[in-house]
């Protein structure tokens, strides 16, 4: 028989307590606990069935193309029948824009359902309206916030993709606890998991970044999900970059890049017109690196810019990398080149706004910081990856091959390096230095 019971959960932690507490003793947190009524079925029969692995039929998975190409190769091909996925980043970075698109796309050939909780049926069009020339017939809007109302929309209709709107203004009628809250984001998440799985329908949830840098609500919605996908960039910058962090169906390697424009997401195919300054003559303090984002290798442009100093300290400005690293850098070629940047301001900037931590990007910081103070460019057509070390030395890095492909299908005719060497000789071989 089943039996109603109540408890009190925490909604900043999501922790339950069998009675009321003035301060969670989980997380700390002050008036935070919220009762709420839960269903047991302790002491039900219950019958489980147990199959020999060699009788489990796997049929083929056919995998559901979004058309969007930069989106199959991070999800590893397209949908999954059955799989909830977790479209999350910082608000007003693209996330809607992208699930509409991909909704969109969908439209023509199969029924897609789009509840968002944000928005009013037609600010939905609007927004919409400015993403495609022709509204496909089979994208529907569902008005009102209820996942029991979504339950019953895909018992009845069974459409092919469900994009909810995002997870944190949906509610559930399970609970009484507000709208966002953890018990509540957790609670709608268990429910649409159990509904992916039963109608083998994929469904992608949309959740926010909190000024902390994650996902809001609890660290388990990410454990809940089959794939969890961070869309990134700076508001400032046309430039995103989609990276998976989970992937149940596919590999984690693989991120796609996109700009972003007046009307949509555009794909990016040459990631080196985003990250280069497209100028038609050399300019001392320009370098291309060639760095990896998961196994996709990109160009990137890296600027340098030296100036003499009237501080007694120097500044060391890094955009794109950190300022530690230009710290290091700086006084490595000071100490081994013997160049003397302690009377000088450096600054370094990554075209493009991306933000690199591989240390492959050394040897192009380098290079340009040295171009930049001997005023002199480096030969066009040329390309750089290699970690500096305190020594001097420039030592290859991971995937070697990969960057060579991708730099002379972008018409790079000279890249290094594939060898240990010492920087010194290689900024005498490229700058007469």
């Amino acid at each position: 028989m089943v039996k109603k019971q109540k408890k009190f959960v925490c909604q900043e932690c999501g922790a339950t307590f069998s009675k009321w507490y003035g301060r969670c003793p989980n997380c700390g947190a002050w008036n935070s606990l919220v009762e709420v009524e839960t269903e047991s079925t302790k002491g039900n029969k219950t019958s489980l069935r147990s199959l020999p692995l060699s009788k489990v039929e796997v049929n083929n998975v056919h995998r559901l193309t979004t058309g969007i190409k930069e989106v199959n190769r991070v999800l590893g091909g397209g949908l999954v029948p059955g799989s909830l996925i977790l479209l999350a980043g910082e608000p007003g970075i693209g996330k809607s824009t992208l699930a509409s698109q991909i909704g969109l796309n969908l439209a023509h050939k199969c029924t897609v359902y789009y509840l968002s909780g944000e928005e009013n049926l037609p600010q939905i069009k609007l927004r919409l309206q400015r993403l495609t020339s022709s509204l496909p017939a089979k994208f529907y809007l569902i008005e009102g916030r209820e996942i029991a109302g979504l339950e019953n929309l895909v018992i009845k209709e069974k459409p092919s993709l469900v994009i909810v709107d995002s997870i944190q203004t949906v509610e559930s009628g399970v609970l009484e606890s507000q709208i966002g809250s953890i018990s509540q984001i957790r609670q709608i998440a268990q429910q649409l998991m159990d509904l992916a799985k039963r109608y083998l329908v994929p469904i992608i949830i949309i959740g926010h970044i909190t000024k902390e840098g994650r996902i809001a609500g609890p660290k388990l919605l990410e454990h809940m999900v089959d794939t969890v996908i961070y869309f990134e960039g700076d508001s400032n910058h046309q430039f995103r970059i989609l990276r998976a962090v989970k992937n149940r169906f596919g590999t984690t390697n693989e991120v796609g890049l996109f700009t972003m424009e007046g009307s949509g997401l555009r794909e990016v195919a040459n990631p080196l017109t985003l990250f280069s300054s497209q100028l038609k003559v050399a300019v001392p303090g320009a370098a291309t690196g060639v760095i990896m984002e998961g196994d996709r290798p990109i160009l990137v442009e890296v600027q340098a810019l030296v100036n003499p100093t009237v501080l007694n300290i120097p500044r060391r400005v890094a955009q794109g990398i950190s300022t530690n690293k230009l710290i290091i850098l700086s006084a490595i070629i000071s100490r081994r080149l013997g160049l003397p940047l302690g009377n000088y301001d450096v600054f370094v900037n990554i075209t493009g706004g991306l933000r690199i931590q591989e240390p492959a990007i050394d040897l192009a910081v380098s290079l340009a910081i040295v171009s930049a103070v001997k005023q002199k460019p480096l030969k066009p057509k040329s390309a750089f990856f290699g970690e500096v070390g305190l020594l001097g030395e420039v030592r290859p890095v991971p995937f070697i091959n990969r960057r060579l492909k991708e730099a002379k299908r972008l018409g790079m005719e000279r890249v290094g390096v594939t060898r240990p060497t010492l920087l010194r000789k290689l900024a005498k071989t490229e700058l007469g230095y």
